[in-house]
């Protein structure tokens, strides 16, 4: 069994599929592990640190490999260096993406997209979307501080007293928890909002307070999944008046909404944003999906009415060593389910839930049931 760490050929992309240390419980478990040269460059691992490993670097490393392991999804020049037949495990970003994944079913390969990992016990150490979120949610409010001109704590000096900066997170998933938690240890006010009624305690355990209109349809605001439901035109018109309002007293704003499979929820208007200080900073955490404020731009940080709007994309990759990391090592849960540890060999139970849900092709179809054709679903 032949194991490859692809090196990404997407520019914006730091993050590396594996590490030294997933190298060796790779090898432990009966693989032979290829990385292709350069691979771990962008998040400080050397060719010589996988060579230690116990790894071979090497040009044709995905050549004839039995599973390539990525952090993007490849592109259709890659799909002609893997076998037919080979597993490629990646974040493959499927909505809206009906012809990269036809690509996918046509080279043959058998494709899993790790944000696919359903929400259970079992899978908490192969939660991508967690590891990754949690990140993001730190490095926003680092991101936001460094362009904050003031300090975070309240600072009592003989030349006067500086004031705590309020700090209002839009969307408590584990990026805003992550943005609570980090904003609250730098000594700033927090409050929280989330149309999600459980995580009303989770944000007042870290010591923010929670913002909400609390009715009767914020009551049943979330799937059986975790997720967060659209909400009601009428809810969203009541929910935005009360932000509207607190916005107006917040140094900086860090908004993390997300819908799966759909455009980011516009949470900030450009009414919102005019309302602000001069001075005040709005992190965009959901822009690479169409952003939750109004005026933000992909990749820029700009300046509207004295109010900076960051909209840095992969905002988990300017973290690139520890998201390679923490991606690898949800990787490596992964393929240990995979792997029959006495034969040292793949061994897929295709009936398991983890794998039903993450598969996205293979046969040269695409089998997921939420992207198959509608024929074939």
């Amino acid at each position: 069994m032949r194991i490859a760490i692809a090196r990404e050929t997407d520019s914006g992309e730091p993050r590396v599929a594996g590490t030294p240390d997933t190298v060796k419980k790779m090898i432990g478990l009966g693989a032979e592990v290829a990385v292709e040269p350069g691979a771990g460059e962008k998040s400080g691992i050397l060719d010589a640190d996988y060579s230690t490993a116990g790894a071979s670097v090497g040009k044709d490393a995905v050549k004839g490999a039995d599973v390539v392991l990525k952090v993007r999804r490849p592109t259709a020049a890659e799909l002609k260096s893997y076998k037919k037949d080979a597993l490629v495990i990646a974040i493959m970003d499927p909505y809206g993406n009906q012809t990269a994944l036809k690509g996918m079913a046509d080279a043959g390969i058998i494709a899993f997209a790790m944000e696919l990992m359903p929400r259970i016990t079992r899978a908490q150490s192969m939660d991508v979307l967690s590891s990754q979120a949690n990140l993001a949610g730190y490095r926003a409010v680092v991101d936001a501080a460094g362009e904050y001109g003031r300090a975070f704590p309240m600072m009592m000096t003989a030349a006067g007293t500086v004031p705590a900066a309020k700090i209002f997170v839009m969307g408590v998933g584990v990026a805003g928890l992550q943005a609570i938690a980090t904003a609250r240890r730098l000594g700033a006010i927090v409050t929280a909002t989330d149309v999600r009624p459980a995580v009303k305690e989770q944000v007042q355990s870290l010591g923010a307070k929670f913002i909400a209109v609390e009715d009767d349809e914020f009551k049943q605001a979330e799937t059986k999944a975790g997720y967060a439901k659209e909400m009601s035109k009428e809810y969203q018109a009541k929910q935005a008046a009360l932000v509207a309002e607190h916005i107006k007293k917040q140094d900086i704003v860090i908004t993390t909404a997300l819908i799966p499979g759909r455009p980011a929820p516009r949470l900030v208007s450009k009414e919102m944003v005019a309302s602000m200080r001069p001075g005040s900073v709005i992190v965009d955490l959901a822009v690479e999906r169409g952003g939750n404020v109004e005026g933000a731009k992909p990749g820029e940080v700009v300046e509207i009415n004295d109010v900076k709007i960051v909209g840095h994309l992969n905002v988990p990759g300017r973290l690139a060593a520890s998201a390679s990391a923490l991606y690898s090592k949800n990787l490596l849960t992964f393929l240990e389910i995979l792997i029959d540890k006495n034969t040292k060999a793949l061994a897929i139970n295709w009936d398991d839930e983890i794998v039903k849900g993450t598969a996205l092709t293979r046969g040269g179809a695409v089998i997921h049931p939420s992207f198959a054709p509608k024929s074939a679903a």
